[in-house]
């Protein structure tokens, strides 16, 4: 299975090799700029420039949780390997780390000084990555809120 988000609102899942569309999510009010799976494959995150990071569930068809804290664009979002934990990266200059249980905003990454445009979890690990269009990388330790 591969899933796709794109200017057209929507995040499909396909059918591989065969390329058969398997479901389609609909909820965003802008493009999507992210999408992944939980480690468990039960769900799934989209980023989107709404602002908005949104949990779905596969088996219920839809949005679960909507996430708002950034004040602009969403970039780029990543599961955490334990599917506990949500990453995003904003255009507002931040990135940050959802705790989905709770359904709050963790911890906001700030020291960027222009857009963060990818992260990612590194895997069985509390270590982040973020690019920016500062022309920067940086490795973020969520336990402590600080660049390594």
């Amino acid at each position: 299975i591969v899933l796709t988000g794109g200017d057209d609102r929507l995040w499909k899942t396909w059918g591989f090799p065969d390329g058969n569309i398997l479901m389609t999510g609909e909820g965003h009010t802008d493009w999507l700029s992210g999408c992944c799976f939980r480690p468990s494959g039960t769900q799934l995150v989209t980023s989107s420039g709404d602002t908005t990071v949104r949990i779905w569930d596969l088996s219920r068809r839809g949005c679960i949780l909507t996430l708002r804290g950034h004040s602009r664009a969403v970039r780029g979002c990543s599961w955490h390997s334990c599917g506990d934990f949500v990453a995003s990266a904003s255009m507002d200059g931040t990135s940050k780390i959802w705790d989905v249980n709770s359904e709050r905003c963790k911890y906001t990454l700030r020291g960027h000084k222009e857009s963060v445009n990818s992260i990612e979890f590194l895997s069985f690990s509390s270590t982040v990555l973020t690019s920016s269009a500062d022309k920067t990388l940086s490795l973020w330790d969520v336990r402590t809120v600080s660049r390594l």
